[in-house]
């Protein structure tokens, strides 16, 4: 019999990097890494050159690399299919950053300026609009119904996801509830896209649910750390300003629970950091970033990302048992381990 067990093997290192991770599935990666460019193909520069520019300034893949690993967990051979989807996957996540950057009017990203700032807002959007297009004209070529049902229903979720961040935008009486619907979207359900995807690829539909779970637990547990971040990283790794997302009135958690710890226990912080997310005005920032860290309310989101991350890492059981199955999980144990 197979052991689910996903306790750290005795031979593993005690501190893995990203690198490590990437490795397990390097061949397929580099070759996913390469068709994000080679997918492109607009007849029009302009596109090219912003579509280039905002694919170079990206990340590290996480979302394709889940894509990889998830493919390789339910059938360890290569898949060119796999290596596709997961390019088709960042294409997307990478037009979904370019229209945050347009509506938070962000000037840099990761430290690098953004597409709206290097040309301007229309431009950014059309290029945005152009990827996810590009996106779902290379998903038709998979000839797969619920592929594409599982990305166009998930696509109109990151959308509404945004909109209800909007919505709630400078809004004090946010509660945790909204919080999370807002992250269920623009955050969560990409990285349920990514899971679910291989599993569609490989016909293996029977942990269609088990890989969904994985997705929106560590998805929320990632953003929720982000959101920690804002108020206790450091601003020259993030690429941004600590205290921004207040200054943007974005209902993150941090936020919220602090206002509802405040309220009850400091009247005069509850309306300074209440007037300050419905203003957008922190002129005393540092201040602002102090009271919501003496709130205790950080201490209350790491607990419950510690436990988005346990419900994720409990997904992953029913999954076959592999090395790629274990780089999964050490995912989650990389991103949890930002909250030290």
């Amino acid at each position: 019999m197979t052991d689910t067990s996903l306790s750290r093997p005795s031979t593993a290192p005690t501190s893995l990097s990203y690198a490590d991770i990437q490795s397990i599935v390097a061949d397929d990666f580099e070759i996913m890494d390469k068709q994000v460019f080679g997918s492109l193909n607009s007849k029009v520069q302009l596109v090219m050159s912003v579509s280039q520019h905002v694919i170079n300034a990206g990340g590290k893949r996480m979302r394709p690399l889940i894509t990889l690993l998830c493919a390789r967990m339910l059938n360890d051979a290569p898949s060119k299919e796999a290596m596709h989807l997961a390019a088709i996957t960042e294409m997307l996540h990478t037009a979904t950053l370019v229209h945050d950057d347009v509506i938070d009017e962000s000037g840099q990203r990761r430290g690098k300026p953004t597409a709206n700032a290097t040309w301007d807002n229309a431009t950014a959007v059309l290029v945005g609009d152009y990827l996810i297009a590009r996106a779902f004209n290379l998903l038709v070529g998979f000839q797969s119904l619920p592929l594409l049902q599982l990305f166009s229903d998930g696509t109109c979720d990151i959308a509404e996801g945004e909109v209800l961040q909007l919505q709630h935008q400078h809004n004090p009486s946010a509660t945790e509830a909204d919080y999370l619907a807002i992250i269920d979207g623009k955050t969560s359900r990409l990285f349920m896209m990514a899971t679910q995807g291989a599993a569609i690829l490989q016909n293996k539909t029977e942990h269609l649910q088990a890989l969904a779970d994985f997705g929106q637990h560590f998805g929320n547990a990632f953003q929720i750390i982000d959101d920690v971040l804002d108020y206790s990283g450091d601003s020259e790794v993030m690429g941004k300003n600590l205290g921004d997302d207040l200054a943007e009135g974005k209902p993150t958690l941090p936020t919220i629970q602090a206002l509802a710890l405040l309220k009850d226990n400091d009247k005069a912080g509850f309306d300074k950091l209440r007037i300050a997310v419905q203003t957008g005005k922190t002129d005393n920032a540092e201040a602002l970033i102090a009271l919501v860290r003496e709130s205790g309310a950080l201490e209350y989101c790491r607990k419950r990302a510690l436990e988005e991350t346990a419900l994720a890492q409990q997904a992953l059981e029913t999954l076959p048992d592999n090395r790629y199955r274990q780089g999964l999980y050490q995912l989650t144990e990389l991103a949890s381990a930002r909250l030290v």
